[in-house]
């Protein structure tokens, strides 16, 4: 019987889940797909500087599994900006957790679905109030049926 895989830990939420290279039309464009997960171990590595040992602490997997995790989010962004895709962050098999502190995109005050927030299709265009506990990237847009993303 095969082991279920185990969810890892997710602390960040981008603000922007979307972005493509300019003066290139979105419909002429490949899409490189970055799951949640990927970003998490980019950011805990790349950009904080962490150990692969201590970033795979916080995200509750073995080191083996986020150096292949890292590895996959590298080569997908080096596929990105070689070949000119654009690059969603969607998906995977996360849980988002929360964190003390003051970081962009957790805690309180700083835009984490606060008042006036609106859910956005990149595509048509629609928008709807956010609702308090429901990310927008788990919502489909009624008109065309595109993965919301958050916007102003």
């Amino acid at each position: 019987m095969v082991r279920p895989f185990r969810r890892r830990r997710v602390s960040f939420s981008p603000e922007v889940n979307y972005f493509k290279p300019a003066g290139v039309p979105l419909k002429e464009l490949k899409e490189e797909t970055l799951k949640m997960e990927e970003l998490e171990a980019l950011r805990l590595c790349d950009v904080d500087g962490l150990k692969q040992e201590e970033a795979a602490n916080k995200m509750n997997v073995s080191q083996p599994t986020l150096f292949r995790v890292l590895s996959n989010a590298r080569k997908k962004m080096a596929q990105a900006l070689i070949e000119g895709k654009s690059i969603r962050i969607e998906g995977g098999n996360y849980e988002m957790i929360q964190t003390r502190g003051r970081r962009r995109g957790s805690g309180r005050g700083l835009g984490f679905g606060g008042p006036g927030m609106n859910c956005v299709c990149p595509k048509c265009g629609y928008a709807q109030v956010k609702q308090a506990g429901t990310p927008c990237l788990s919502l489909r847009c009624p008109e065309c049926g595109a993965q919301m993303i958050r916007g102003d």
